[in-house]
C-alpha cells in the first residue's frame, strides 16, 4: 500500500512564528453609556455619500467595548479593536482613549426673571 503523507499541524509558539497573525480591526467612536461594569457602549459614525442621489448621509453603530479598568467616562473618544468573543455582544476592546469628554449633559434650568 502507498504511505499516505498528511500535513502535521504545528502547535505552540513556534506554529504563531510561522503563520502571522492579521492586524485587528479597530474603529474610533465616542462613549455613549458606560452604565455597565467594565463595559462601554461605543457610536462609531461613518460618513457616506448616497450612490444615486449623492446626498452625504451619517450611519451610526453602536458597538459594545470591553473596558477592564472602567476609565472611560461618557464622550470620550476611544479607539476600540476586534477581539474574540467576551460575551454575547461583546466583541470589542478599549484600545486607547484619544480625547476626554465633557460628561453627561446636563438640563439648564431657567432662572425666573424678578
Amino acid at each position: 500500500m502507498a504511505e499516505v503523507l498528511r500535513p502535521t499541524l504545528a502547535r505552540g509558539p513556534q506554529a504563531q512564528d510561522e503563520r502571522q497573525r492579521k492586524p485587528r480591526r479597530t474603529k474610533t467612536g465616542r462613549v455613549t453609556s458606560n452604565k455597565m461594569n467594565k463595559t462601554v457602549v461605543v457610536a462609531v459614525e461613518t460618513v457616506a455619500r448616497h450612490r444615486l442621489y449623492g446626498r452625504t448621509m451619517r450611519r451610526t453603530l453602536s458597538f459594545k467595548a470591553h473596558d477592564e479598568t472602567n476609565r472611560c467616562e461618557i464622550g470620550d473618544t476611544v479607539v476600540i479593536a476586534e477581539s474574540r468573543p467576551i460575551s454575547k455582544n461583546k466583541h470589542w476592546v478599549v484600545q486607547d482613549i484619544l480625547r476626554r469628554g465633557t460628561g453627561e449633559p446636563i438640563e439648564i434650568q431657567e432662572v425666573p426673571e424678578a
